[in-house]
């Protein structure tokens, strides 16, 4: 007979594979700007803050604050590399204005990510708390990111076209949020729920303006690159984990 916890690891599983999908995303976004030689309009914005929450998920799933946190380790951990290269694609190819402050959002970034290991690894001596505390950061940051998605839609609104916004990516969304809700109510897990189960509502909103909308989009009007930030749902305990927030 299956267990609980065997199904939960099989969904955890899938869901770092939709999760890592997610963050390959942008790449058609960096293909152009390498292509190009330049950033254009594009922001570094959405992937600084990808970064970031990568980072504070990392830094859930340690050992010594989170055991048996696997899977937040590996997919957080592999989205950290890639939006660290996507970040030192855009500051190659960005001005020395542009540069200047992507490199003063990377030290804040770090000095505050630092700041909560240490103040939790000198201030708090179970594990308990120090889930609590970094789960509920996580919770914040995490939730923080779903802004894009929500003006996006405003958007859908008031043009009436989805042009901008692809469907690929709001079902893939849709998917990863699925799956990690479930994986949070196998064993619940409040700081992988709450901001999977937002991130699946308001997929599930995409998915109702794109239907709605999609047959009074212009068909002659190139779809433009959409930079929404990739949220990794994360797993806290169990034998592989995420968010992804996303």
């Amino acid at each position: 007979m299956v267990s609980a916890n065997q199904v939960r690891t099989v969904v955890g599983i899938i869901g770092n594979v939709i999760s890592f999908g997610l963050f390959l995303s942008p790449l058609p976004t960096f293909m152009t700007i390498v292509s190009k030689r330049a950033v254009e309009q594009f922001s570094p914005i959405p992937y600084l803050a990808t970064l970031l929450n990568c980072m504070m998920w990392v830094v859930y799933g340690l050992p010594i604050v989170h055991p048996n946190s696997v899977l937040v380790l590996t997919i957080n951990g592999t989205g950290f590399l890639i939006e660290a290269l996507y970040i030192a694609i855009f500051f190659s190819f960005s001005p020395r204005s542009l540069r200047l402050k992507i490199l003063g959002i990377l030290a804040a970034e770090v000095v505050f990510v630092g700041a909560v290991l240490a103040g939790v690894l000198g201030g708090v001596h179970t594990h308990g708390k120090r889930t609590e505390i970094v789960g509920i950061l996580c919770v914040i940051f995490g939730t923080a990111m779903y802004a894009s998605p929500l003006s996006v839609m405003k958007t859908v609104i008031q043009t009436k076209s989805v042009k901008y916004m692809p469907f690929s990516l709001s079902f893939v969304s849709f998917l990863n949020g699925v799956c990690w809700m479930a994986y949070s109510l196998l064993r619940f897990d409040l700081y992988i729920l709450i901001p999977n189960g937002l991130g699946t509502l308001l997929s599930a909103g995409q998915l109702t303006l794109y239907f709605m909308y999609y047959r009074s989009s212009p068909g002659d009007e190139p779809k433009q690159d959409l930079e929404l930030p990739e949220e990794v749902p994360n797993a806290p305990d169990a034998f592989t984990s995420v968010t992804v927030e996303k």
